[in-house]
């Protein structure tokens, strides 16, 4: 399903959608470490996770310097996130993995989209650019590891 975060009308709704969605991955990474047995995948996942909490950082930084507020948690796609992994998790770490990597599609869109959103500032459109480098990289990994 291709998402629409990332191209609102406006930079502060650009800002807390985004937030939005990367608390939503932030409970599927924290879930999917929980369910891995392998330390190898789960110290990967770990550092992806540490990704993700930065890009949290420097968006409420952002989300800040622009006087709004800055959302607390996911939404009801975190269900989803979160619900794709606990049910991968009955098949093994591989199809863990996979459910991980389909999450990061839409991550990676979002970033996508935001990096070309005239609404945002050209310095924004530079952290989101970084950011979809990481997502990238996380999908990237994710598919190899599963394929493995």
């Amino acid at each position: 399903m291709a998402t629409t975060v990332g191209t609102e009308d406006t930079f502060e709704k650009l800002v807390q959608n985004l937030l939005i969605l990367e608390h939503d991955a932030i409970a599927a990474y924290k879930s999917t470490i929980e369910k891995l047995e392998d330390e190898n995948s789960k110290s990967a996942i770990a550092e992806f996770l540490d990704d993700h909490e930065y890009h949290v950082d420097e968006l409420t930084d952002i989300a800040s310097s622009l006087g709004i507020e800055a959302p607390q948690e996911g939404d009801a796609k975190e269900y989803l996130t979160t619900g794709k992994v606990a049910l991968a998790s009955l098949i093994g770490d591989k199809t863990i993995l996979k459910a991980m990597s389909t999450n990061e599609i839409e991550t990676k869109m979002a970033y996508d989209n935001a990096s070309k959103n005239a609404a945002a500032t050209p310095e924004a459109q530079e952290f989101f650019r970084e950011a979809l480098a990481d997502e990238t990289r996380h999908k990237e990994w994710m598919d190899a590891a599963a394929a493995s």
